[in-house]
């Protein structure tokens, strides 16, 4: 632990002993702040992730310049699927601390990385585009966003907790509990978590109530015996099953006979109400699936543009493979001009056109380690023999005043010669005169750092100076 005031290193008694500055107070807040950064490192190792989070923000609320638990709170943060505010913890951990800092190498990891910072913009602009979905009360858009929220960032706990909350809204207990158990895989204690399979719980302990109270009236209505007599309903306990005789056949005659005369003038004009009703159920059982259907080829048609727009991602994708500039083309080329190399040694200059058709763009992006080296072993071979040629060419034009042909000459002598120190140094100038001052500038600074204590780097670094002055 250093002084705050002056930087030495402390001893174990409440002053510096450099400057004599009070750092009892000092000490303790930076031990409060390690104990919070080792309370958040073991709920992180047993998965506790938002109780992580709390103690290691109020471990930088005490110390803020503490690198170990700033970079603990991004990974956490990282692991919960929030990307972005992890960044932000690492680029002021990196500000903090410039050098041997760990952040360093998390920051890299993800920005050299375009597919996956892309995927990263993409899951924030969907799930923005599900809470708007959610605000609209179009809840199967949102449902359709955040299961794409997921399938590109499983572990974003918050998409998980969106989407339970919506199946509990919609009654679908057990799609949601799927979800909440996602959640406490990824983050055991999360409170939002367990409030939700609370409410669950809930639910299906009043569900439980309600089955159970019409279980016991279907009991109760086995006790008894209920028979139609018209639109009367006659209800009569079981102990009464036991009378027989005279009595009970004649109370049965009579009640067919007031059955009879209900039925045709009571019952009949009711029957005709009940299919009335049952048909205007029908239509509006009809028009709400008219509705769904209606509902769902709007979703196909949705879905449908999403699919094109991928597909001509993908078709783009491919053309830079298979295009003109593309990595297939490169291959191709390199190929040719190894076998008419190999076939005709002093073919220099069909070789050297080949070679030349490479992008070295696409050489850095798209293609493997094999055939950099190849490359850059013809061009070893070949390169300095075919040089010299272009290099008298561009020479030759720049001493014309003719840039444009110079610049195009004097470029495919550096390519095929790197060593060439006069025809790079020519390009800058060439660059300069033609009033292109960035890559003026640029390869001046290149003949400064590839040839150094030379006369052309003393003249580059001269015009260096002129064009920033």
């Amino acid at each position: 632990m250093n002084c705050y005031h002056c930087g030495c290193r402390l001893s174990e008694k409440d002053f510096c002993t450099s400057c004599g500055a009070d750092v009892a107070v000092y000490k303790k807040i930076i031990h409060i702040s390690n104990t919070f950064y080792n309370v958040g490192l073991e709920k992180a190792n047993v998965r506790d992730l938002s109780g992580a989070i709390t103690c290691l923000r109020q471990s930088l609320k005490f110390n803020k310049n503490n690198i170990k638990a700033r970079n603990l709170l991004g990974l956490v943060y990282f692991e919960m699927g929030e990307a972005v505010a992890a960044l932000s913890e690492w680029v002021i951990s990196k500000n903090i601390r410039q050098g041997k800092n760990i952040a360093d190498d998390y920051i890299s990891a993800i920005q050299s990385n375009t597919a996956r910072l892309e995927t990263i913009n993409q899951t924030i602009k969907k799930y923005n585009q599900a809470l708007a979905y959610c605000n609209q009360d179009s809840l199967d858009l949102a449902v359709i966003q955040l299961k794409k929220v997921l399938s590109m960032n499983q572990n974003f706990v918050r998409a998980h907790q969106l989407l339970a909350l919506i199946y509990i809204h919609t009654g679908e207990h057990e799609k949601a509990r799927k979800e909440l158990s996602k959640c406490t895989k990824i983050d055991a204690n999360n409170t939002t978590t367990l409030r939700y399979l609370k409410t669950i719980d809930q639910d299906a302990s009043v569900q439980e109530e309600k089955d159970g109270s019409q279980k016991s009236r279907k009991n109760q209505s086995e006790d008894v015996i209920k028979y139609q007599s018209g639109n009367e309903t006659i209800i009569q306990p079981l102990a009464m099953r036991e009378q027989s005789g005279t009595s009970s056949l004649v109370n049965i005659a009579i009640g067919l006979a007031i059955g009879f005369a209900a039925a045709w003038f009571l019952v009949l004009p009711a029957r005709i109400s009940s299919e009335k009703a049952e048909m205007n159920r029908e239509l509006i059982a009809v028009s709400e699936e008219s509705d769904q259907k209606t509902t769902t080829i709007e979703d196909l048609k949705r879905q449908t543009q999403e699919i094109e727009e991928t597909n001509q991602s993908l078709s783009a994708q491919l053309e830079s493979y298979v295009g003109a500039d593309g990595t297939i083309k490169a291959s191709d080329s390199l190929h040719k001009a190894v076998r008419l190399y190999l076939e005709d040694p002093s073919n220099l200059q069909e070789v050297g056109d080949l070679l030349l058709t490479i992008d070295e763009t696409t050489i850095a992006e798209s293609t493997s380690e094999e055939f950099v080296s190849l490359y850059a072993k013809m061009i070893e071979i070949v390169g300095p023999s075919i040089a010299s040629s272009f290099y008298n060419t561009g020479y030759s034009a720049y001493r014309q005043s003719d840039y444009t042909t110079a610049i195009s000459n004097l470029e495919k002598a550096v390519i095929l010669d790197p060593k060439n120190g006069e025809a790079l140094f020519s390009l800058a100038n060439s660059y300069n005169k033609n009033g292109d001052l960035v890559k003026a500038k640029q390869t001046y600074q290149l003949v400064v750092s590839l040839f150094p204590d030379t006369e052309k780097a003393s003249r580059s670094q001269d015009y260096l100076a002129q064009l920033d002055s």
